[in-house]
């Protein structure tokens, strides 16, 4: 009797786990032999990067629905859902991901990539969690050395993002191209050595704007220190009242309008309204009082900045004319457009480089923070300061 009740037990628990297996999700059709969770997959990751989040999502959703066994397709929603800032779904997707790879690292690699979007209080630490189990897995995974170079990276860690892209360098499998162009950067930056943290915020845009400029003249230049050291001048352009009138219409109270009005809410406001008053050529609020601080800066701009400051900090006035119908070294640059001069003081001076290929200057061209802070270096070095 005891014998018969196991065996129905038994039998019953067979019966319950095999409608429980019928219940589930059920995998789509394949419709054609790319028709597959890893076609999916990597052809999401491409519009991924491509910042088509939404193309991407249908892949990824497509993945899941041919396979609700294989993690890739929740992997990818992880990332999508990350790309747009929506973290709850997107750790929920990547943990299930997590759950269902028993091989592999790629859910990991997701958990590094989605800590440093989020880069929550102790998102590094996150990261480094996930990096040493992967690592333990895979150990020479370019793939998996990159991503943690790009979590210490955006933590501001710029020695050991060099490190880590210096190992995908060294495996030369894939992700050599990206790890070489972002090692550069980081030469640059750690060869730059900002001292702030806003400086070192700033060297990782890849195009500055005219706030962040402000930032790094106030900051990494100490520029207001500077101008008084060296005894420049510096003038109020703001509108004062006058303390009498003659008219009998004047009125009793004036309002003052501020040098730029567009920057009440901008969180530079401090270093822009310091060099507004320091009044750097090509640096000044417009006519309308508008400084467009978040318009971008080119290559042209910027050395003309740099001239100005020069002239001002050494007296040398002359600078501003010296090259005055000199022939242009550039093929990219007639000697008569108005930032020719500040492009010949500049390169001569090695603040700034030409391209050494074609000799071409790239007045036009958009400046990097890392590119910024090294022209500063420069700077500071050959005035001693």
């Amino acid at each position: 009797m005891v014998t018969n009740m196991k065996r129905l037990t038994v039998l019953m628990l067979v019966i319950v786990a095999l409608v429980a297996m019928g219940c589930g999700p059920k995998a789509a059709p394949s419709t054609s032999v790319l028709d597959t969770p890893e076609y999916h997959y990597q052809q999401g990751l491409k519009y991924l990067d491509k910042n088509q989040i939404d193309d991407a999502m249908k892949s990824f959703d497509r993945a899941v629905a041919l396979d609700p066994k294989s993690p890739l397709g929740f992997i990818g929603r992880g990332l999508a859902f990350g790309k747009k800032g929506e973290f709850k779904p997107a750790f929920d997707n990547m943990e299930k991901g997590k759950d269902l790879e028993n091989k592999g690292i790629e859910a990991r690699i997701g958990m590094i990539r989605l800590h440093s979007l989020q880069r929550g209080k102790n998102f590094i630490k996150e990261c480094e969690s996930e990096f040493k189990t992967a690592n333990e897995k895979e150990p020479s995974s370019a793939r998996l050395h990159y991503f943690m170079g790009m979590a210490y990276k955006s933590a501001l860690d710029f020695d050991k993002a060099a490190s880590m892209f210096r190992v995908v360098l060294d495996l030369n499998k894939d992700f050599t191209g990206e790890a070489n162009a972002e090692w550069a950067v980081i030469q640059k930056i750690q060869r730059a050595a900002p001292g702030t943290e806003i400086g070192k915020k700033i060297a990782l845009i890849d195009k500055i704007d005219r706030a962040d400029v402000c930032a790094l003249f106030d900051q990494e230049m100490n520029l207001e220190k500077l101008f008084t050291k060296r005894g420049t001048k510096t003038y109020d352009t703001g509108f004062k009242a006058p303390t009498e009138s003659s008219t009998r219409f004047s009125p009793e109270t004036t309002v003052k309008m501020d040098p730029a009005t567009d920057i009440k809410d901008h969180w530079l406001k401090p270093s822009i309204e310091t060099i507004l008053k320091l009044q750097v050529r090509g640096l000044e609020a417009g006519p309308s009082h508008k400084f467009d601080p978040d318009k971008d800066i080119t290559k042209g701009e910027f050395a003309v900045m740099l001239e100005d400051i020069l002239i001002k900090v050494s007296g040398d006035e002359k600078l501003a004319t010296k090259f005055l119908g000199a022939t242009s070294p550039f093929p990219d640059i007639r000697n008569d457009q108005y930032f020719f001069s500040a492009a010949m003081t500049v390169t001569t001076r090695n603040f700034l480089e030409a391209d050494k290929a074609t000799g071409e200057f790239k007045p036009g061209d958009p400046v990097s923070g890392a590119d910024a802070l090294l022209s500063i270096r420069e700077f500071k070095n050959q005035l001693k300061f």
